[in-house]
């Protein structure tokens, strides 16, 4: 199998399907340097050449103080693809109250605020971000189990604050598919791991799905799936809404 055009292919159904690029659209890329995002772009990057849908793209690299990355190749490889990019400094420990522990959540906030702060300042009307299935179905079961609510990240969604999309071009690629990919195209070692993220909730939810995908293959696909597929009618109801009160 052509992973590439294997990758692809799932990139270009996702982009169509959820109307994520239009004509003369101005995209930032926010790249961590992992691999999610690093794949991401050289897709983009590459689709320009024959999309029939002309935009435009810039990628963006937020450093901060928590975890690390080989700068100089992150940069050789923008050259490399021809894509002009900012890098931009943030000290999210600092930014940080005394009274709060750092966390998964705060240091995606940051980032996040950073990007749409880059994006208003320079006209971009898109921002593209790495997040894959499996990050998809694993917020969903998060949102679930921790928050007793369904919902997830969406592959389009719209701030009320601010005028831009953010699009989610890798919404049907899996973790491990990309993973193989890097590898192939050697960049999947650009970024180290985070020290604060190695006992998140996400990681225990992930070995939950990794368990069940032993006995059933398409889990995965099958959880995608289930949140575009709700049957309301067998869904509980809020009681404290009076849906049923009679007049």
């Amino acid at each position: 199998m052509n992973l590439e055009r294997f990758i692809s292919k799932k990139i270009g159904k996702t982009i169509f399907e959820y109307k994520m690029i239009e004509e003369n659209d101005k995209i930032l890329v926010g790249v961590s340097g992992g691999k999610d995002s690093m794949t991401l772009l050289y897709d983009l990057v590459k689709r320009q050449k024959s999309f029939p849908i002309k935009y435009s793209i810039e990628a963006v690299h937020i450093k901060t103080d928590i975890s690390h990355c080989l700068e100089k190749r992150i940069e050789e490889l923008f050259k490399e693809w021809g894509v002009k990019y900012h890098i931009i400094k943030v000290n999210v420990l600092k930014r940080l109250r005394a009274d709060k522990k750092m966390n998964c959540f705060w240091c995606s906030t940051q980032r996040r605020m950073e990007l749409l702060k880059i994006a208003k300042k320079n006209g971009f009307n898109k921002i593209a971000l790495g997040h894959h299935l499996d990050d998809i179905i694993e917020t969903f079961l998060m949102n679930i189990f921790f928050k007793s609510e369904i919902a997830t990240m969406l592959p389009v969604f719209k701030y009320k604050k601010y005028p831009c999309l953010v699009i989610r071009p890798l919404a049907l690629v899996k973790e491990e598919e990309i993973a193989q990919f890097a590898e192939n195209k050697n960049f999947d070692n650009l970024i180290s791991s985070c020290p604060y993220g190695k006992n998140s909730k996400r990681l225990e939810i992930r070995r939950m799905i990794k368990d069940l995908a032993k006995n059933n293959k398409s889990i995965r696909e099958n959880i995608f799936k289930a949140m575009k597929n709700v049957n309301v009618k067998y869904l509980l109801q809020d009681t404290s809404l009076n849906i049923y009160k009679k007049e």
